[in-house]
């Protein structure tokens, strides 16, 4: 009697086990699917040309005082973090509220980098010694 009621919960440990493996194996899944994708998102917004830019300036970003009326929320403003003002070699200023692929603490104002030419996120940091294209390209304020 003691044995069939031990091979009952050996089975239903069995069966709870079994089940855990398809859960997980289906995370797995989803998890791989996912950075399937995220690795063809970068791998399309690496695309060349870049756009040469210049760091500004480095903010940190904190939101304070958040208000919850149920009015409009600027996600934006919502998220903690880095965020990087730059100016293009189109004479252009951009506030990016997503630095890019760059790590920030590796960021200082004033560096060189290499942003995407439509969504002017940072993909690379480019070598402090210049390059004469690269230097000619480059806005010096006056």
């Amino acid at each position: 009697d003691e044995i069939v009621s031990r091979t009952r919960l050996l089975d239903n440990e069995i069966k709870i086990m079994k089940s855990d493996v398809m859960r997980i194996s289906h995370e797995l899944q989803a998890q791989n699917e996912k950075i399937k994708e995220n690795t063809e998102k970068i791998k399309v917004n690496k695309t060349l040309p870049y756009l040469v830019s210049n760091v500004i300036e480095l903010l940190d970003v904190d939101p304070q005082d958040t208000e919850e009326d149920g009015a409009v929320v600027d996600l934006d403003a919502q998220r903690k973090g880095k965020c990087a003002v730059i100016k293009t070699s189109t004479r252009q200023t951009y506030f990016l509220p997503v630095i890019g692929l760059v790590d920030v603490e590796k960021l200082k104002p004033g560096d060189l980098v290499g942003v995407n030419k439509d969504s002017y996120l940072i993909l690379e940091t480019l070598p402090a010694e210049y390059d004469a294209r690269v230097k000619a390209m480059e806005v010096d304020e006056r």
